[in-house]
């Protein structure tokens, strides 16, 4: 059993994750949206450095990165972009420099499949074949942008610390039902990651071995855009 501290766990993603790691491991939430009295979630924002350092429970084992904020347009006014920047760049690496800090031995970041969103549409690769961790990033817009950035972070404090550091590019995880949302939307059904595989990857990235890499977050959906290949080897992910 590990120490697990999922910060930005309120959202979608977050709830899931809990539920499912909390069966597993003893897990912790840290977000600014906390509605329950309870040990186990914790009030934090994570773009002050020192609340990050008081907050982040001793002895945590891994910190899963799920930070979030709503964002539509490809290019934001510059308010929109500072929010963005520190919840996506700035607080990525106070996490990261929080956990090196702290002697914390895994950094899980959740990374987004808009870090190639460039090479996708509607659902379909564009490149005649899945789309995979080697291909050249290139996002359509700031969110990808500053996920990429973000991941980057973690390559350094891999090359530069004793951390391990997962990147998961997560797919599409509704917050409704699955059936309805991909009858609403049919790009989900080659995109989603669905709630057992979700828990799935991250349950094999917190036990992985591996120091270092990048994977795409997708079931295995007939036509899906995006290789899981080396999710599969170096993880051990067996999606549906």
């Amino acid at each position: 059993m590990k120490k697990v501290v999922i910060i930005g766990g309120s959202g979608t993603v977050g709830k899931i994750l809990y539920k499912g790691l909390s069966k597993i491991h003893d897990c912790y939430v840290l977000d600014n949206r906390i509605d329950m009295d309870n040990p186990h979630f914790i009030y934090v924002d994570a773009t002050n450095y020192q609340q990050l350092l008081e907050k982040i429970p001793s002895q945590t084992d891994v910190i899963i990165n799920l930070l979030r904020m709503e964002t539509d347009n490809a290019i934001e006014d510059i308010e929109a972009f500072d929010k963005m920047t520190a919840v996506f760049f700035q607080a990525s690496y106070y996490i990261l420099q929080a956990a090196n800090q702290l002697n914390i031995s895994k950094v899980i970041f959740a990374s987004s499949n808009h870090v190639t969103d460039y090479y996708e549409e509607d659902g379909d690769s564009l490149l005649n074949r899945e789309i995979n961790v080697k291909d050249y990033p290139y996002p359509k817009g700031l969110y990808g942008v500053l996920k990429l950035a973000s991941e980057q972070l973690g390559f350094i404090y891999y090359l530069n610390s004793d951390m391990s550091i997962i990147n998961i590019r997560i797919g599409s995880v509704p917050a409704k039902s699955e059936q309805k949302a991909i009858e609403e939307n049919s790009r989900l059904e080659k995109t989603i990651l669905h709630k057992r595989d979700l828990i799935e990857l991250f349950s094999v990235a917190i036990t992985a071995k591996e120091r270092f890499g990048t994977y795409y977050g997708v079931s295995n959906n007939p036509g899906k855009p995006w290789d899981i290949s080396n999710a599969t080897v170096e993880l051990g992910y067996q999606p549906e």
